[in-house]
């Protein structure tokens, strides 16, 4: 197994200090509406956004933050405009700063703060690893987290919530395969109902999750 392989996996790990628990994308909107009800409403849910949404739009610009001659600080300009609402962009910001931060203590590179995608292209670029692996572990990493949000905030079992996650596991793979072909033309989003919940986050009286 490739060293590299390893440190990437450690990196996008539930353990590394990023907060990713405390983001749920707009889910608990959505949940507390009842938009998502039960394991079938976040298989729909999650499939959505990875497809239609900010998973896709992740996996582009991961996926060009891999390329040995990356701009990476345009790139993080473009990231940062893409994101449709405030609370998106404190998620992405937030953890990709964190992410950089720790990456950089572990590694002595001066990793700048970056949104997540483009924070993980660039740190994860020595490692020597094929594109589709680092952009199907990084959805893997974004989808998990989702799941265990609902898994927390919802009646939705261990085994429920695992199942729905391995549900997604054919869905990643087809993104991490396709997006290092993607260029910056297919950027976008029609997921107007996750991005609909964001917006409605940042209104709620009474939350649990940062987004």
């Amino acid at each position: 197994m490739k060293p590299g392989l390893l440190t990437l996996v450690q990196w996008l790990s539930p353990s590394f200090p990023t907060g990713g628990f405390a983001y749920s994308h707009g889910l608990e909107a959505a949940i507390a509406s009842g938009r998502v009800v039960g394991a079938d409403g976040v298989r729909h849910w999650l499939g959505d956004v990875l497809v239609l949404g900010a998973g896709r739009q992740d996996a582009i610009l991961l996926a060009q933050s891999l390329k040995p001659m990356a701009d990476h600080g345009a790139l993080d300009d473009l990231a940062r405009a893409l994101q449709v609402s405030s609370e998106r962009l404190r998620e992405t910001l937030e953890q990709g700063t964190a992410f950089a931060r720790t990456v950089s203590g572990l590694t002595g590179r001066a990793l700048p703060p970056r949104c997540l995608p483009v924070a993980v292209g660039e740190a994860a670029l020595p490692l020597g690893l094929a594109d589709e692996e680092v952009v199907g572990l990084y959805l893997h990493a974004f989808a998990s987290n989702l799941t265990s949000v609902a898994m927390r905030f919802m009646p939705l079992g261990q085994a429920e919530g695992q199942g729905v996650l391995s549900d997604l596991h054919p869905v990643i793979a087809e993104l991490a395969a396709q997006a290092p072909q993607w260029q910056f033309e297919d950027l976008g989003s029609s997921a107007l109902g996750a991005d609909m919940a964001a917006m409605e986050h940042e209104t709620m009286d009474v939350r649990i999750f940062r987004t």
